[in-house]
């Protein structure tokens, strides 16, 4: 069954139904998944902040919500097809809807509207779930942040490596690993078009190495062997080593 058409009249729920739907999710959680949370201590104590999280499974942004314990505003793909069993979610939480090719015009203005009243922004860089490994960003986060000017949190999310529905029939509870890395940002973007469209290709670079620093060798795709995927790491814990 297809939603496209009625996922473009989705919008994030009010504030104070996306903290109390949150506290369901801790609920729910708690019984189907084994969910560790590392990092904690680098949440902002307040908004505004731009979370910027791989993709590998349709359900992450529930493991985000976990984690956090905030109410998040998402941006999410506006042409997907999510199933019957996962809309119910959707509606009751809500988000951005997104056209993952290009930033619509109504995407920005709701977008920084959350932003400007200290809200978090949930954003999935990659725009797709493809794969298990880390693929180039859509530039919505790096935008967004210097836009904005609000920080970006990196978030990993492991452990779910295959449909979470999968995990229930067979009455095992998945192990998922929920990581919070240290803010960074906001960045700054030249006035010329050309240098523009160049450092938002290199800051987003850098922004899928801080989330690669929070994952497995083996997720990283892409960036597999980058150099600066260590040092994020040491940045996110120097006792580390």
């Amino acid at each position: 069954m297809s939603f496209r058409t009625k996922l473009d009249l989705i919008r994030p729920s009010p504030k104070w139904m996306r903290y109390l739907s949150g506290f369901l999710g801790l609920f729910i959680g708690a019984l189907l998944a084994k969910i560790t949370v590392k990092g904690r201590q680098h949440i902002p104590k307040k908004g505004p902040f731009i979370i910027a999280s791989n993709h590998f499974n349709l359900i992450d942004a529930f493991f985000i919500v976990y984690a956090l314990r905030r109410p998040i505003v998402f941006l999410a793909g506006s042409d997907q097809i999510i199933d019957w069993f996962n809309i119910w979610a959707v509606w009751l939480y809500g988000f951005i809807p997104t056209n993952r090719t290009r930033l619509a015009p109504s995407t920005i203005k709701m977008a920084s509207k959350s932003l400007k009243e200290g809200e978090i922004l949930g954003i999935f860089p990659e725009g797709t779930i493809e794969g298990k490994g880390l693929r180039k960003p859509k530039p919505g986060v790096v935008y967004f942040s210097t836009m904005d000017k609000v920080p970006i949190l990196p978030v990993s999310i492991y452990g779910l490596h295959e449909s979470f529905w999968r995990y229930l029939i067979r009455g095992v509870r998945p192990k998922v690993i929920a990581q919070i890395g240290k803010p960074f940002g906001p960045y700054f973007l030249p006035k010329s078009r050309e240098k523009k469209e160049e450092i938002l290709k290199v800051i987003g670079d850098k922004v899928m190495c801080r989330i690669a620093a929070l994952l497995p060798s083996e997720t990283h795709g892409i960036y597999t062997d980058d150099p600066s995927i260590e040092k994020y790491k040491q940045k996110n814990n120097p006792f580390s080593h």
